[in-house]
């Protein structure tokens, strides 16, 4: 009887903000942001998630790793207080 093994790719997360705009926040897929859009840049690292952790607001990680592998990054804003 044959086993099937499901290939688990295990992605580490990188937490940015943009100096641009500072409401405006991203995850990318490496250290430097290389794929981070230009227009709202320079992108400062903030932060990074390991394989295991969860993402804060509790964002998805699932479709946090699948904009990153669609799209390189994924933007996000924070609701402005009050």
């Amino acid at each position: 009887m044959p086993v099937l093994f499901t290939k688990v790719i295990l992605m580490r997360l990188f937490m940015f903000t943009s100096q641009a705009k500072e409401d405006l926040h991203a995850f990318a897929g490496d250290e430097s942001g290389s794929k981070l859009p230009a227009k709202y840049g320079p992108w400062g690292l903030t932060g990074t998630l390991s394989s295991r952790e969860a993402p804060p607001h509790k964002f998805s990680r699932r479709a946090i790793e699948q904009a990153i592998s669609t799209e390189g990054f994924q933007l996000w804003r924070m609701k402005a207080k009050g």
